[in-house]
């Protein structure tokens, strides 16, 4: 059976302005190329753009198609046309063959993903923030049936409270480290350990619920959480609409220094604007160097006597000689402290954004020039 596609997709570019100003081709660049399976939109938009968070710009979709984005299948053609004014992509839809007996709906699973879905399909459903108050209300395992400590896959264990109406099915996840904002020092919520799945049983104080699949061993004192009601796994990469700017604050549950198709939490979230698919550049804060000294000879370091404009010393409300440190040259004039030098911030990649909290999100880093590393910055690209 076969299954054809008739309507063409057919979106245009951005104005040659725009396209100078922002839209840059690769080097030899293809004029087509053919989707196969196992492309990602991600490297569709590197074939064509140096830039290909830069996409939504060049087939110029709206918010409401970024959010949910056009479906592009192997066999399709995209092309581009370099024939007018200024340079257009095109889709060419091709023809999908599904076998006899294959649901025409699973039509929608055979097309591109943004990235590699197994790289970052268990963070889309696991939790892996939780603020304080979240934190202190989770049920909590407080025993098992026979008096275990490690508990095991089916197993029936006791929670300190689940109401009737709370719902039936539970992620257990033990708390993790706290993420502390580095500019604030404020903690922006509780990295999660994710641990396995459970079901209610029995709802009250104490509520009975039954252990299912586990990936870690399963103690009391770890808590229920509640699986996200909604979660994005079609996403497009695009650069946010305004300027965001923060700083990594997390390497999940890995190294302090990680690479490409690592995972990274930042310090910004939907309560900033942040949102699925936004595009973010890493960049290495540079250093800063103490102040350049004096050639011996010429300069001497002293504290200077600030004085008043009638020659008086001047002093603060407690009476205190007011003073200030500088370097004095060999002539008798006074020159400041020179300033600590400040070292240039160096780009090292780009990270895409998957999921968002109030103020925390996660990210698949997506390019990386050297090692991604806990307090390096993050803003629009």
């Amino acid at each position: 059976m076969k299954k054809y596609i008739i309507t063409p997709l057919l979106l245009w570019c951005l104005a040659s302005t725009a396209w100078a100003d922002v839209i840059q081709l690769r080097e030899n660049h293809p004029d087509r190329y053919v989707v196969v399976k196992g492309d990602t939109l991600w490297d569709i938009s590197a074939r064509f753009l140096k830039d290909p968070w830069l996409w939504p710009q060049v087939w110029k979709m709206n918010r409401e198609q970024i959010r949910n984005p056009h479906l592009i299948y192997p066999g399709d053609v995209v092309v581009l046309d370099l024939s007018g004014a200024t340079p257009q992509l095109r889709l060419m839809r091709g023809t999908v063959k599904l076998e006899p007996g294959v649901r025409i709906e699973q039509l929608e699973k055979l097309a591109v993903p943004t990235i590699a879905p197994s790289v970052i399909a268990p963070f889309l459903s696991q939790p892996l923030v939780i603020s304080k108050d979240e934190l202190e209300d989770a049920p909590k395992i407080v025993g098992a049936e026979d008096g275990r400590l490690l508990l095991a896959n089916n197993m029936h264990v006791y929670v300190t409270k689940i109401n009737d109406g709370d719902g039936l099915d539970w992620q257990i996840f033990r708390p993790g480290v706290d993420l502390v904002d580095p500019d604030t020092k404020e903690v922006l919520g509780t990295e999660t350990v994710y641990l396995g799945e459970a079901r209610a049983k029995k709802y009250g104080e104490p509520a009975t619920v039954q252990i299912g699949r586990i990936k870690q061993d399963v103690t009391t004192d770890d808590r229920l959480i509640r699986p996200a009601e909604r979660v994005v796994n079609s996403f497009v990469p695009h650069a946010p609409d305004t300027q965001i700017q923060g700083r990594v604050i997390s390497t999940y549950q890995g190294p302090k220094d990680v690479g490409k198709h690592s995972i990274i939490a930042i310090n910004r979230g939907s309560a900033d604007g942040l949102e699925e698919g936004h595009v973010l550049a890493i960049y290495y804060e540079g250093k800063k160097l103490p102040p350049e000294k004096g050639k011996a000879g010429e300069r001497e370091g002293y504290f200077n006597l600030e004085r008043n404009e009638d020659g008086t010393l001047e002093r603060d409300e407690e009476g205190r000689v007011q003073t200030r440190f500088g370097t004095r040259r060999t002539d008798g004039a006074f020159e400041p402290e020179p300033s600590e030098i400040k070292l240039p911030d160096e780009r090292v990649g780009l990270v895409m954004i998957f999921r968002t909290f109030d103020r925390v999100s996660y990210g698949l880093v997506m390019q990386s020039e050297r090692s991604i590393r806990t307090s390096d910055i993050v803003v629009t690209p």
